[in-house]
């Protein structure tokens, strides 16, 4: 699977590009926008775009109206195609943000069952009890989205439901060449749509990429041989922004041993999960960490640990919460600040160069090797390759002691090779990758 040797850029779009809150029904040519991102995209080392909800809905995205067309605030359908084309040609796949388990007031199903009630022929597509009522006075109750009025739940069992979703997938696949799906709430979805999902798209298109997003529970519970290949890492993103904020990589390393570790009882251990620092539902990893220091050491470690790692649009130079709220003013043509160019873009593009290409980040067991509040050296290891990750989260120097199992590295980072005979200092608030000589 293609995704597992990538890494991912995600993009807010509505938001990125400028969109009004609501939307309007004025057609906009704004997701063109995001050719103008493709130099940084492709410098910084990323090869897959997520792309945060381009379904037509009510507002954020996620409360959907059609699924079968681009938001007009962001462009019409040959925008959204010119977009596809110039990715494509970059070398950047395309994956879309996908929300098949709620949608809007306004979604044409819902709509014939406000009209027609019992006798619509959607009844069914929802949750519905014709004796009850609701906030909007609609003579009957349906189950909510997470409680929300706006949001009617789809009767994912069925089979009509289904079918029109994967026709309507198919048309983003056949139409838009895209490349997967992330789907919104995944553990909320019923298993069997999952399934059906999976097996229509590799019928369609073999090696299309599906993850879903879980925030709690077992993770092998949607993603299987049969389901999804990935879902987000929750567990480890509130481990690593917490490891780094109390400087107590106890945290991270556990959660990692948990998951990937080399014992039997170790729960994820050879699949790939999507790793972030910060996403479009969390706060910014700039605004979380209390020394800014420490933002290298924490991309360093999204990177060398298990799993696909997610850049989140703005976050690869450091932006706070601050500066992007203050970039964006409601109701206008806002967009984030353009793509900047800094010591940590530059940074983060060495350590897409090196997991890219590296069996061991790849596809590699983990192992910790050191384990201090503030420091840490794990292993990861393939037939061909083996690394050292080594980690100082101090202000002061640190000297490692510990079995490298061989007498020299070399450190792909700056390119040196390392004496391990001569002793392991590491460096003030530093990151090494030691690639192990034989």
């Amino acid at each position: 699977m293609w995704a597992y040797e990538s890494v991912f850029y995600q993009m807010n779009v509505l938001r990125l590009c400028g969109a009004p809150d609501e939307n309007d029904g004025i057609l906009g040519h704004r997701i063109l926008t995001i050719k103008d991102w493709i130099p940084h995209i492709k410098s910084l080392g990323a090869d897959a775009v997520f792309l945060s909800p381009v379904f037509s809905s009510d507002s954020s995205g996620y409360e959907i109206r059609d699924y079968r067309a681009i938001d007009c605030r962001l462009g019409s359908r040959e925008d959204f195609k010119e977009i596809c084309r110039a990715l494509h040609l970059a070398g950047i796949r395309v994956v879309l943000d996908g929300v098949f388990h709620q949608v809007s007031r306004n979604f044409f199903a819902f709509a014939d069952v406000c009209s027609h009630r019992e006798a619509s022929p959607y009844a069914d597509w929802f949750f519905v009890d014709f004796a009850g009522d609701n906030d909007y006075q609609d003579g009957f109750s349906y189950e909510c989205g997470k409680g929300h009025p706006q949001l009617a739940m789809l009767n994912l069992q069925n089979q009509e439901v289904v079918a029109y979703l994967l026709e309507s997938i198919e048309l983003w696949i056949e139409d838009f060449g895209i490349d997967g799906l992330c789907l919104d709430a995944a553990d909320e979805l019923d298993t069997g749509f999952v399934r059906s999902l999976r097996a229509f798209c590799d019928n369609l298109k073999p090696q299309f990429f599906l993850i879903g997003e879980m925030t709690h529970g077992d993770y092998n519970a949607r993603m299987n041989d049969a389901m999804l290949h990935s879902v987000t890492n929750a567990e480890s993103y509130k481990d690593l922004c917490a490891s780094f904020q109390s400087l107590n990589l106890f945290q991270i390393n556990r959660s990692l041993l948990r998951q990937f570790g080399p014992d039997n009882w170790s729960m994820y251990k050879g699949a790939h999960l999507l790793s972030f620092a910060d996403n479009h539902r969390q706060n910014r990893i700039a605004s979380l960490l209390t020394d800014k220091k420490h933002l290298p050491l924490i991309y360093g470690m999204l990177f060398a640990m298990p799993g696909i790692p997610c850049i989140y649009c703005g976050s690869e130079w450091g932006i706070t919460d601050e500066e992007d709220t203050a970039s964006h003013v409601t109701g206008v043509d806002h967009r984030l600040l353009s793509p900047q160019q800094t010591g940590l873009t530059d940074f983060i593009a060495r350590l897409a160069e090196i997991k890219k290409t590296s069996d061991a980040l790849n596809y590699g067991s983990f192992r910790s090797v050191l384990l201090a509040n503030r420091q840490c050296i794990f292993e990861r290891k393939a037939d061909r390759e083996r690394l050292l990750i080594a980690i100082n989260a101090d202000g002061a120097p640190f000297d490692a002691h510990f079995d490298a199992g061989c007498g020299f590295a070399e450190e792909l980072l700056t390119g040196t090779m390392h004496n391990f005979k001569g002793g392991s200092i590491l460096p003030p608030c530093s990151v090494s990758y030691w690639k192990m000589q034989n």
